[in-house]
């Protein structure tokens, strides 16, 4: 499964129907390295549920202003175009799929 690379132009219109899990990360990130590979599981697993989306901080940084990102990794459930629930750093797979569950 391929997730969606957001930017500026993009993110609104990508994420306005629908869930969608948003991972801001950056290439120099340790954690964010761990975190991809589970998130692109729990996608390929469970597509049906929700898209899988990326925004680098580094290349977004106006994105990751706009939503507060701290620290990264943080994920982003998006539904409608609305965020509803987030969580930073790594966590374990039930955790992101309760989030979409609970949405």
């Amino acid at each position: 499964m391929e997730h969606l690379n957001l930017t500026a132009e993009t993110f609104d219109a990508a994420i306005s129907r629908g869930k969608y899990l948003v991972d801001f990360w950056a290439e120099w990130c340790g954690p964010c390295k761990l975190l991809s590979p589970l998130l692109d599981t729990i996608y390929g697993e469970n597509s049906d549920r929700f898209t899988l989306a990326k925004v680098d901080v580094d290349a977004e940084e106006a994105l990751a202003e706009r939503f507060g990102i701290m620290s990264i990794p943080t994920v982003i459930l998006f539904i409608d175009g609305k965020a509803v629930k987030a969580a930073v750093g790594v966590n374990t797979p039930d955790t992101y799929l309760e989030m979409i569950d609970a949405a």
